[in-house]
């Protein structure tokens, strides 16, 4: 027995051991190890979609796993739901804090407790005072930065005597004195022996605050041990696809831009808006241009904002000459722009209509259709078309969009995009969620915009994907581009480091 306990002792304070998760036919996790031990925290990092938020859903009790077990001190831990995992001592620190806006930062931490509150703000005290905290108890949650929101987070942790933290992308929002700050009280909690798991899209992070690294990709860990035994090239290196290729695949296929006869049908200037700044480029017609980096890089404010969603705070956008910054959503796809969102589900789809109605939506502005259930044969003749240029497997053109596939929905979704015959279409994340053999039409759909003419900006954490189809790309690193590749320097490699914020060194 003094044998066994000394092992668990000894034994990392959290431990996950052969996990593995699938969603239907999707391996998400493919037997993951990782530990972290008290006082450590273990910097992890991969590209988006690589696994890491599955993994942490499953340490937190929101997922159970297919297979694998989670340890806590050496000790099998069964957490089913996330009141298993708080009260094993585990506490997420979400990249976007979720505080009840309309409530005090006092109420939002001490919710949930049935001690005397009198004691509970003894203990609350004793936490703010280590840590160098100084906030007003009774102010509302919907006045706090994001850098406070953050910490009333880490408080709610503590007061439920949290050993092992979890932190997501906690800098993404902050600035460079609010960084500082923060890692200041992660210091203090390494010394206190709280066990920490931050996951970061920023490397130069990794080697200023954490004691561990390891690196997901494709649902495993590729790489993992101190961080003083890597360098930011060996973690890139470990991003990257094991068979990852510099050079481009269908090369014969590829449609050259022959930018020195065409002028730019659009052009951004020093457009800055939430989450970026001093954004510059230009977009030609038959221009594939790519956009890449992380998430939290800015790259989706960006497009919002170009397309009307979003406030611009300075800086133009010209559409053939015609300054369009600022203007509604309704007029910019008017003047020639139209915008394929991420997430169909919530912003790409009217669920109870038809495909046929979804298609045609974009058009329902008196000019071509009228009402909705206007001129049923000309919203019909359009569906159709897109229906079989697209190759879009339809029982009829009055199912529900519900009855499609991922895959032939985002079609649909596209359709309706160019239903209004724009001069720039904006494509945010353009096969999210979708299987191979729909990404192969996805993809050949935007070439077929391309060879139309039609000028391409597309936002895709999917490296290959830009590898694939960009003519040019421009990586956004903390809001603000750093890097411009042309076709010959578009690789794995080289848009990996500059989205992780290595320098791009241009050839000579």
């Amino acid at each position: 027995m003094a044998a066994n306990d000394r092992e668990r002792t000894d034994a990392p304070r959290l431990q996950v051991r052969g996990i593995r998760k699938a969603f239907g036919q999707n391996v998400v996790l493919k037997g993951i190890d990782l530990s972290v031990s008290a006082g450590e925290v273990v910097a992890l990092i991969g590209g988006n979609g690589a696994g890491k938020s599955t993994l942490m859903k499953i340490i937190m009790g929101i997922y159970t796993c297919d297979e694998g077990e989670v340890l806590i001190d050496g000790a099998p831990a069964k957490l089913g739901k996330p009141a298993a995992a708080l009260a094993a001592g585990i506490y997420l620190v979400p990249q976007e804090p979720l505080l009840f806006p309309n409530m005090t930062v006092l109420e939002n931490i001490l919710m949930g407790f049935s001690e005397n509150e009198g004691e509970l703000k003894k203990r609350l005290a004793g936490h703010m005072e280590e840590l160098g905290f100084h906030l007003n108890l009774q102010r509302k949650a919907n006045t706090l930065s994001i850098a406070e929101q953050q910490l009333v987070e880490l408080l709610r942790g503590l007061m439920r005597n949290a050993r092992i933290l979890i932190l997501d992308e906690p800098t993404s929002a902050l600035t460079f004195g609010e960084v500082e700050a923060l890692f200041k009280v992660m210091r203090d909690l390494k010394r206190k022996g709280i066990s920490m798991i931050y996951i970061t899209h920023r490397l130069n992070e990794v080697f200023e605050i954490a004691t561990h690294v390891a690196i997901m990709r494709d649902g495993l860990i590729t790489l993992e041990g101190p961080v003083e035994k890597f360098t930011k090239e060996m973690l890139i290196a470990g991003l990257l696809p094991s068979d990852a290729q510099t050079q481009k695949q269908g090369e014969k296929a590829y449609k050259p831009v022959r930018y020195g006869e065409l002028k730019p049908v659009m052009q951004v200037r020093g457009l800055s808006g939430y989450g970026f700044s001093d954004v510059s480029f230009d977009l030609y017609p038959g221009e594939i241009l790519g956009i890449a980096g992380v998430v939290g890089a800015g790259r989706t404010e960006l497009i919002s904002t170009i397309f009307g969603r979003d406030k611009t705070l300075s800086g133009t956008v010209t559409l053939d000459g015609k300054d369009i910054t600022g203007l509604p959503t309704k007029q910019i796809l008017k003047e020639g722009i139209n915008f394929v969102p991420e997430d169909r589900h919530y912003h790409g789809l009217f669920k109870i209509r038809s495909i046929s109605s979804n298609t045609t939506s974009a058009l329902l502005d008196g000019s071509e259709i009228g009402r909705v259930d206007m001129n049923r044969r000309r919203q019909r003749q359009i569906t159709q078309k897109y229906v079989d240029d697209f190759r879009t497997k339809v029982v009829s053109l009055d199912d529900l969009i519900g009855s499609l596939s991922g895959g032939n929905q985002q079609k649909v979704v596209i359709a309706r995009s160019l239903s209004t015959a724009p001069k720039v279409v904006i494509l945010d994340e353009p096969t999210r969620g979708i299987d191979a053999a729909a990404r192969g039409d996805v993809y050949s759909i935007i070439r077929q915009l391309k060879d139309a003419g039609v000028a391409v900006l597309m936002v895709s954490s999917d490296i290959e994907e830009v590898v694939e189809l960009a003519d040019r790309a421009i990586t956004v690193f903390q809001g603000r581009i750093n890097g411009e590749f042309s076709r010959e320097e578009i690789t794995q490699d080289a848009l990996t480091s500059a989205s992780f914020g290595i320098a791009h060194e241009r050839k000579v």
